[in-house]
Order: C-alpha cells, then structure tokens, then sequence
C-alpha cells in the first residue's frame, strides 16, 4: 500500500514530463510554466507550510519559490536529481530562510526596546548630597527631644522601646514625639 501511495504523490517520484516541463521553463515557455505549477505548487507549499505553519506566511513563500523556479530554471540540471526534488529544494531552503529572517527581525526587536539605563554618578552624588542637606535643615527645624528620639530610632536603629529607655522617658511620650517629628519632616520635606 505504501508504494501505491508514494506513486501517487508526484513531489515523490521523478517524473521526466516534470523535468522537459523545467527544461521548456528555462526557455522562457509560460505555458510549461504553468503545467509546472499545477503540477508543483500544492507540494511545495505543504514543504513550505511545515516549516512555516502560518498559512497566510506559506502562501507568499509559495509564490516566492514558484517566482525563483520561473527565474532560474536554466540552473536546473537532470543528471542531479528530478525537478520535483529541485523545486521542493527551494521551497524548504526558502521556508527555513523565512523562519531565520523573522527569528533574527524579533531579535532586533528586543534589542531595541531595551533601552539601556544610563547612570550619571556626578548628578545621582549632586542630588543625595542636597537630600541630606535639606534633611538636615528639616532636621534642625524640630524639637531638641523630637530631633533626638528621630536620630536614636532612624539613624540609630533602636526601637522605640530601647529609645524610651535611652532617654529614661516613657514608651508613649518618645512615640508621641516621634510622630509629631516624622509630621514635621514630612512636611518640611514636601513629601505627600
């Protein structure tokens, strides 16, 4: 059964009409073309169509092939092979070269839409030296006890608890004050 499938197939035999069509071809004969094509190009798209899957993408390759094999048909030489495996040839070198063409535009793609982050050391330095500068005049804006309990807890790293008891002052009072500082600051600041 297998090989009275495979003498169906015309892409799978060599068929010397196929080879005289590609001759004629080569000799500028529209009409052999166009035997050619119906005899070729239901096969060279399903070459094409496995690599591509996209059929709207197989189609235009399949015009594409058909448009080479009607431009360099005088390439076509019998003594290597039939002219359906030369046609078909073409029609997967054609589909691979489709997928390496759209791999490589994706590629560019997100080359190019990673814009790289460029630093500026001098002016990043400029600006965490003004912050602090602000935020010591804030700072100095406060409470001597807000001021304090702020530095102990923030710059310190004590919880209010060990600030209460650093300053021997009551858990409640040292929150009060902190609040009321941080209130202070952030508004100092300009910070929402």
């Amino acid at each position: 059964m297998c090989a009275a499938r495979s003498e169906q197939e015309p892409a799978e035999r060599a068929d010397p009409d196929l080879d005289k069509l590609l001759t004629h071809v080569a000799r500028g004969d529209q009409a052999a073309f166009e035997a050619l094509y119906d005899q070729l190009a239901a096969s060279a798209y399903g070459v094409i169509r496995k690599v591509l899957r996209d059929p709207s993408q197989a189609e235009e390759v399949t015009q594409e092939v058909l448009l080479e094999v009607w431009r360099t048909a005088s390439r076509f030489d019998p003594a290597r092979g039939s002219a359906a495996a030369w046609v078909l040839t073409i029609a997967h070198r054609r589909a691979v070269d489709r997928v390496r063409s759209e791999e490589a535009a994706t590629a560019r793609e997100q080359r190019t839409a990673q814009v790289p982050v460029v630093t500026d050391q001098v002016a990043e330095s400029v600006e965490a030296s003004m912050d602090a500068e602000r935020l010591r005049r804030c700072l100095d804006g406060l409470t001597e006890l807000q001021r304090e309990s702020i530095t102990l807890a923030y710059y310190g790293g004590y919880s209010y608890s060990q600030v209460a008891a650093l300053l021997g002052t009551a858990l409640g009072t040292i929150k009060t004050r902190i609040r009321d500082g941080l209130t202070r600051l952030r508004d100092c600041l300009g910070v929402s």
